[in-house]
Parts: structure tokens; sequence; C-alpha cells
């Protein structure tokens, strides 16, 4: 089977990472995985290095002709079975090469996010099946129209052989130069306003009261940098809180941590929160969207309420207050993520709606 994804976004998150996840577990079972993105995207640099054929178009917007006409020509080439889109805007530009194709291949959306959709279009005309990353995203699309039959879920995977602590842990204190029993709180994501990273630093404070010696790591970069560095300055937390800025280095990342956080307000299903449970950490994120689908809330984890840097702080100190009811949350988390969410089962169940299709046809 041939499959291309398309990928409008030219940043790296979870949904970039899912969709490199997908197309390196198509190619460990015999498929054929391409890509089509636009110039100076992450995912494309990344596919790229990992041996992927890549077919790079400026897409300038939902309806730009010229590079409606450079994919037509790529899938007319290539001649994939499936063309798998994962943002509006290639959404639209691949759909609508590949409709124009006489025989043309199937179309599948795959919807990343909780946040309201903004192109009926792109789900409900363009494409023949839409794929949710949670049962929370699925039951959204069935409430916004798309018909249910048209539906399926499948959970977000990653390659549970990559997350292994090293013998002689993470790195990170070296790195940062602090003190080996100093307790690690860290989060890695995006710097958007909607991870909750400004809640994170309310509660640090109170936090701090209560174990002065703790140390807050972000790994990620984004547009609220700026502003988190300004209102860490503010609260007097410049030694205590370290952005770490983009880093490829997560399983070391995680591998120091202690405690993982991300008080995230939506969330289609929380990547971060599956890349910290296979590494054995316990996480405390919002009672939102997806994330209970993750943490079960007092036996993987802690749930909080959306926006509650109160609760927050609270859940973090009863934690880092608890180091044996921490490691027993973190093993819960490692054995769900083991038996829910490994990039086997994503691809098993990609597979499945792919294989649909070439049974129909």
């Amino acid at each position: 089977m041939i499959v291309l994804h398309t990928e409008s976004s030219k940043g790296w998150g979870g949904q970039e990472n899912r969709t490199l996840n997908e197309m390196l577990g198509l190619r460990e079972l015999g498929h054929t995985a391409l890509l089509a993105c636009q110039p100076g995207a992450r995912l494309g640099t990344r596919a790229r290095e990992a041996g992927f054929t890549v077919f790079e178009t400026p897409m300038r917007s939902a309806f730009d002709l010229p590079a409606i006409l450079r994919l037509r020509r790529f899938i007319a080439e290539k001649r994939p079975d499936i063309i798998n889109t994962h943002s509006s805007r290639d959404t639209q530009l691949a759909g609508l090469a590949a409709r124009s194709l006489l025989h043309r291949p199937r179309i599948v959306r795959t919807r990343h996010l909780a946040l309201p959709i903004t192109s009926r279009f792109t789900y409900r005309v363009l494409p023949d099946r839409v794929v949710a990353v949670s049962n929370h995203v699925a039951r959204y699309l069935a409430c916004a129209g798309v018909p249910t039959e048209r539906i399926a879920t499948v959970h977000t995977g990653i390659d549970l052989t990559r997350y292994v602590a090293p013998e002689t842990g993470g790195t990170l204190r070296a790195e940062l130069g602090l003190p080996e029993n100093a307790p690690i709180v860290g989060t890695v994501a995006i710097l958007r306003r909607k991870k909750g990273h400004a809640d994170l630093l309310e509660a640090i404070p109170a936090v701090l009261a209560r174990f002065p010696e703790t140390h807050f790591v972000f790994a990620g970069d984004g547009p609220q940098r700026a502003n988190l560095e300004r209102r860490i300055a503010e609260l007097q937390l410049t030694a205590y809180v370290h952005l770490l800025g983009l880093r490829r280095d997560v399983v070391n990342l995680l591998a120091s941590f202690d405690l993982f956080v991300l008080p995230t307000h939506q969330e289609a299903l929380g990547t971060a929160f599956v890349e910290a449970g296979a590494m054995g950490l316990a996480a405390i994120g919002s009672r939102v969207d997806g994330v209970p689908e993750v943490i079960d809330d007092g036996k993987t984890g802690l749930l909080v309420p959306v926006k509650d840097p109160l609760a927050l702080a609270q859940a973090i100190i009863a934690l880092l207050a608890d180091p044996e009811r921490r490691r027993a949350l973190g093993e819960a988390a490692r054995e769900k993520v083991r038996q829910n969410f490994s990039r086997q089962a994503m691809v098993a169940g990609m597979l499945e709606v792919y294989e649909g299709f070439m049974r129909s046809r």
C-alpha cells in the first residue's frame, strides 16, 4: 500500500510527531509512506532524515491553485492508494487535487485538535473518512455534523522502544548545575497559551514554600516565550524555572524529571502524557477534553480543574511529599501506555481504516 501524508503546518508538536510515527510504522510493515509539506517544515526535515520521500510545495492559502496543480501532478505520478491529510489547508489543497483525478486515491482526514472546526467542507465533503485521535474528538465531530459512520477513533501511539531511561539516568541536573537530590518538575510542550504554562508559574511559589529545593523545567518553544520570561521575572523565579527551548532529547529530559505536569486548557488527547507514562512518570494534567483518556485520576496520575493554580500546586505538593505513591502512579502509567498507546496499536488502527477502502475498491 502507498500512503501519502500531507501537512501544511511548519512547526513541530504532537500532530507532526504522530504523523512521523505512523510513517515509520507503515514502513516497518512493508508499506510505502510519502509526505507532502511546505518548504522549511520541521516534519519534512525529520521525515527526510528518516529516509522518506518528501515533496515540498508552498501552501499559501486554502485556494492556492499552483499548489493544487503541483500536488495533483505528484499524486498522479506516485499513485498513492490513500491520502491522509492533517491540517485544514493541506486537506483542502490535497483533497481538491485528488478529487480532480479520474482514478483518485481515497482521502482520510486525521483530526488532532480539540478546537472547534472552522471548515465543515474539509470534514463532510472532501474526505471519505475522518480519524479522531480520541473518543472526545470523535464525539465532537459527530456533534458538528460529521456522519458517525464516517468517523473512526485511533488513539495516538508512540514507539515504546525509544522510551527507556539510561542506566545512569538523565543528564539534565548536570547540564543545569543542580544538586543530585533536587526534585525536577518538568513539562514538554509548545509554549502556547492553551498549554497552561502560565498557570504552572502561578502555582510555583506555593510549591517552593513547601519544597524550596524544587526546580521547574519547560522544554519547548513557541509564541508565549516572551510572556513567560516576563512573568518568571515578576515572580522572582528565575533561579527556579528553566526554559530549555525546543529539544530533541525528550527521553533524556523525561528520565531527569521526578514529576510531569502539563495543566493544559485544551487537549485532543495529550501525546506528552503518553510519553511521560512510557517513561514511568506520574503526571498531573487538567480534567479537560481527551486528557482523562490517558490519565486515570488517582491511578496513573492526578487530574485538576482547568485554570486552577491553587489545585495544581496542591497536587504537585502531594506527589512531591509522597515518593512511593509517585512511583506507583508512574508504574501504572507505564503499563497503561504499553497496553493502549503503542505505535503498533496506532498503525494497526490506521491500517484497518485504509484496508477497508482497499477491500471496497
